[in-house]
């Protein structure tokens, strides 16, 4: 694809940006994954430079789950600092914890904070998330008015759709695309997100593809199938951009992966651009 995007026509929302002041909290993982280094907005306002950024959501960083009341303390005063762009915040949370409920329903009641989510991918087995109790979980969310990001293995997505199915009452964002594997094989994935986007509750993120990467030569030509899928399966009021940065960084800078992304959708009309790049992402995480 050679063709040169348009600059969206609105100021971008970057529905996920994982921020992190290794001075005040450290994810286990760290050591080792090519991403031991400040991520503050500094860092992130000197990568989305020339992006337009008006909005940003703070996303979860995967740490020790007895770091989660310090990550939302830290995430909601982020959003509450008026000198960034962050306005929200999807907090880490493990549903199927007995103390699940008393955890998040104080911080339900916080206006910036907008969802929980819990990597299970990694060393997380599978099926984990149907099991009854992280179900249960995943319902309060529903009822206490927040949403569950998914964010899985591949393989795993008809899990993710059993439990879509299971709490009808609760939002999803499907994150990362649901992790397709960019440079293989695609049609398994693609089946299943079909399946997944059926479900009117579920938002789809197009983020976290280029980060496959990790210093292999990509192009447009790369991500534009599963980009495309994404906006056919989801439809143009059900998919938002995310910057994932800095885990992106491990593919392409922040700047690139956007402009990959604006080069593959340019031919779409102006209105649909729109709700990519800002509309959808105000309306799935209720930004105001």
């Amino acid at each position: 694809m050679t063709a040169v995007g348009a600059a969206p026509v609105e100021p971008i929302v970057d529905s996920h940006v994982h921020i992190w002041d290794l001075s005040k909290i450290r994810p286990p993982w760290m050591t080792g994954s090519g991403l031991d280094r400040p991520a503050r907005w500094a860092e992130y306002r000197e990568a989305s430079a020339g992006m337009d950024v008006a909005k940003a959501v703070y996303l979860e960083i995967d740490v020790a789950p007895a770091d989660h009341p310090l990550e939302a303390r830290l995430a909601i005063e982020l959003c509450r600092d008026p000198s960034n762009a962050f306005v929200a915040a999807v907090i880490g949370g493990r549903p199927a914890d007995e103390t699940f409920r008393d955890y998040i329903a104080p911080l339900a009641k916080e206006p910036e904070v907008k969802g929980v989510r819990q990597v299970l991918h990694g060393e997380t087995p599978a099926g984990t998330c149907l099991r009854p109790e992280f179900v249960r979980g995943v319902r309060l969310l529903g009822e206490l008015g927040l949403s569950f990001d998914l964010c899985l293995r591949h393989a795993d997505l008809p899990d993710a759709a059993k439990l879509i199915e299971a709490a009808p009452g609760t939002s999803f964002v499907l994150d990362h695309c649901g992790n397709p594997p960019v440079f293989g094989d695609l049609s398994a994935w693609k089946k299943d997100v079909d399946r997944i986007a059926k479900f009117p509750n579920v938002v789809g993120k197009v983020s976290g593809i280029v980060s496959q990467a990790k210093g292999r030569a990509w192009s447009d030509d790369d991500l534009a199938p599963v980009v495309l899928h994404m906006l056919e399966a989801f439809g143009p009021d059900r998919v938002m951009f995310g910057g994932d940065w800095p885990v992106c960084t491990l593919g392409a800078p922040l700047g690139a992966w956007a402009a990959s992304l604006k080069r593959i959708t340019a031919d779409r009309p102006e209105a649909e651009r729109r709700k990519l790049w800002h509309d959808n992402a105000v309306k799935a995480y209720r930004l105001t």
